[in-house]
């Protein structure tokens, strides 16, 4: 896309169009799962969800799985938090749910996704060279 094709921004436009514009906070998208074929959905993570998912990949002493953390915490179909799932998975912690249904490649990029749809990691913003 050339310079000319993007439009400045303006506060009219803010205005004018608040819906399209305004942070969405209730957003969930549905996910294949090309192993399993099978769909699951994930919701859109808080910003302090990120947060302690990013600092946990920081922490060198941190013992707990930072993608398994932020799957855990946001995938809503199936709900990984049920008592008898994490039961009859004989679950220690709770987090263990997720890696004995998803493969470590499948965790990441779940993890990833969830990150993507609160605005971190991949594009979205670029400069504009003049």
């Amino acid at each position: 896309m050339s310079k000319k094709e993007i439009k400045r921004l303006t506060v009219a436009d803010l205005m004018k169009e608040k819906e399209k514009y305004q942070v969405k906070e209730d957003v969930s998208e549905s996910v294949l799962v090309e192993r399993l074929n099978v769909e699951v959905v994930l919701r859109k993570p808080e910003k302090s969800l990120c947060v302690d998912t990013m600092k946990m990949l920081r922490d060198d002493n941190n013992d707990t799985d930072a993608d398994e953390y932020m799957v855990y915490n946001t995938l809503v179909e199936p709900n990984l938090k049920d008592a008898e799932l994490q039961k009859m998975y004989e679950c220690t912690l709770p987090t263990d749910i997720v890696h004995k249904i998803f493969d470590p490649g499948e965790i990441a990029q779940l993890s990833e996704l969830a990150m993507e749809m609160a605005g971190y990691k991949k594009g979205g913003i670029k400069a504009i060279k003049n």
